[in-house]
């Protein structure tokens, strides 16, 4: 296969979002989090899958103690139905990372793409299943992100979010022409200024990738997010009415009757 190039075809998972960013440090995995709370709160059966090996927190985040993980799966001690654990306190199901693990990153891409087919199988179960990725564009996020129906991307106003969102959707784009690519704003100061970040990143895509990746949803910068990361509580479940919590929601809704 020349290098650059595509699979031949993607087994896509139905109901699979897949949540990707090009850079760390942008909420994913709270947004993540929060988007399985609301959409559970829709009465969506929904899993979320912590792919983010090396750096897993979902598990930690909702201060769960996790006996088997994505680990097990990779060691071939367990299936992915023998490690989902249900958390009461958001009524969804998970799937833990190992936080530390290469795993996920060394897996060969047959493996891989076996392990993106479980998934797909195991989605049919659930009416949405998130798949928390790793931060990058490295080659299994890729291969992950490509597998899912939806693939959000997670981005603030910093010129690195930007730039490193604006690479992911490039090279995906390229090597998975097919995918359905959406964009979420974290942190902005206000809609306004979201509508703003969004609309330069819309502008790149445009005038280089000839595409327009929608607009999703724009999450308000809000302190009690960190408030309740720090004290391992969901923020719906901590604020439910705080604004960071509504637009989560927002996005839940559009996801549910799109």
């Amino acid at each position: 296969m020349p290098r650059g190039a595509a699979p031949r075809s993607v087994c896509r998972g139905k109901n699979m979002i897949a949540v990707a960013s090009g850079k760390g440090g942008v909420g994913k995995t709270w947004f993540s989090i929060t988007l399985a709370h609301a959409l559970s709160g829709y009465k969506q059966k929904t899993l979320l899958f912590d792919g983010d090996l090396g750096l897993a927190n979902v598990d930690i985040q909702l201060g769960l103690m996790v006996k088997d993980d994505l680990g097990s799966v990779i060691a071939g001690s367990k299936t992915l139905n023998q490690v989902i654990h249900h958390c009461d306190k958001t009524r969804f199901d998970i799937i833990a990372g190992r936080s530390g693990s290469a795993g996920l990153a060394s897996m060969p891409i047959g493996r891989l793409q076996i392990l993106g087919e479980d998934l797909s199988l195991l989605a049919s179960s659930y009416n949405k299943v998130i798949l928390d990725m790793g931060a990058g564009v490295e080659k299994p996020v890729r291969i992950l992100s490509s597998m899912a129906e939806k693939i959000i991307v997670l981005c603030t106003d910093e010129p690195t979010s930007l730039t490193d969102a604006y690479a992911f959707i490039k090279i995906m784009a390229m090597q998975y022409p097919k995918s359905d690519l959406n964009v979420v704003i974290n942190q902005a100061n206000s809609i306004r200024e979201g509508q703003r970040t969004y609309d330069t990143l819309l502008k790149a895509c445009t005038n280089f990738l000839k595409i327009n990746p929608p607009l999703l949803g724009i999450i308000r910068r809000d302190t009690r997010v960190r408030d309740a990361i720090r004290n391992q509580t969901p923020l719906i479940n901590r604020f439910p009415t705080s604004e960071a919590a509504e637009d989560v929601i927002a996005i839940a809704r559009k996801l549910i009757t799109e």
